[in-house]
């Protein structure tokens, strides 16, 4: 039994380090298939802490919705619950400060993506007014934006163009359409960046499908970068362009596709300038 009952208490910055620690050292073993068993770990939290079971649990659950924020994986098996105080983020952003590949390396799961098999698309998101809660996740998700470190991570991107290519091939192999699926291209891979998409595929029909492939290991509403190049070949070929959502992708990946306009589908915001000396 614990000698001081902290029930009712807020929890400590040298607590909430342990315990975030302690969750991210079970996402990373998520992540690559480690087995391990939560009410162990709980367990050993409760002998440090002197918290009880279920306050520890609902730690995890916020560390979760942080993370959510965030764009990142979490642990499946906490929920996530956004009731968390700032001292949370705090303890969030010292833990990413010293670890932020955490968020950013491409993890071991993601290797041999490539599955021979289509894609389930689900309906994408609905545009809706969802205000960060608080001033410091604001900061915190400023500080470790999800959509620059997705745009950073080449192998993310290449693997995920590369699940959509396959995708598209079983597809149309599926709807009896065999010569068309040889013709799909790996545009970005064969010719490299600046077609405005990475992969050319076909409907049913033979028509062109022009799409470009933005991938996550976050959630459905994550952000991304869509450059000025791929959004004017949206307005430009409307009716072939498809910006093809991967999500969730080092669990099971999940899809969904835009169709221009964009900006019924999106809330696109203006993100980088370019400076000249010359009108």
């Amino acid at each position: 039994m614990a000698e001081t009952d902290p029930t009712g208490t807020d929890w400590s910055d040298s607590e909430i380090n342990l315990i975030i620690a302690d969750y991210f050292e079970m996402l990373q073993m998520e992540r690559s298939g480690t087995p391990y068993v939560k009410a162990e770990r709980n367990r050993a939290l409760q002998e440090l802490t002197h918290r009880s079971r279920g306050s520890i649990e609902f730690k995890h659950q916020n560390i979760s919705a942080v993370l959510l924020e965030l764009g990142s994986d979490w642990i499946p098996g906490y929920k996530p619950m956004a009731n968390y105080q700032n001292a949370l983020i705090d303890g969030v952003e010292r833990y990413l400060d010293k670890k932020n590949e955490i968020l950013v390396a491409t993890q071991p799961k993601l290797i041999g993506m490539a599955e021979d098999s289509a894609l389930f698309l689900e309906a994408p998101p609905n545009l809706e007014i969802h205000p960060i809660a608080s001033k410091a996740l604001n900061r915190l998700v400023r500080k470790f934006d999800p959509a620059t470190r997705d745009a950073r991570n080449r192998v993310l991107g290449k693997l995920g163009e590369e699940r959509v290519f396959f995708s598209e091939i079983h597809r149309l192999k599926s709807q009896g359409r065999s010569d068309l699926a040889g013709k799909v291209r790996w545009v970005s891979e064969e010719d490299g960046d600046g077609a405005g998409y990475d992969i050319l595929s076909f409907d049913s029909k033979g028509e062109e499908r022009l799409l470009e492939v933005k991938t996550t290991v976050g959630g459905s509403r994550t952000p991304f970068f869509l450059s000025e190049n791929e959004r004017l070949l949206s307005t430009e070929r409307p009716d072939e362009f498809r910006l093809f959502r991967l999500y969730d992708f080092n669990r099971a990946p999940k899809g969904f596709e835009l169709f221009p306009p964009l900006d019924q589908a999106v809330i696109l915001s203006p993100a980088i300038y370019k400076a000249s000396f010359d009108k």
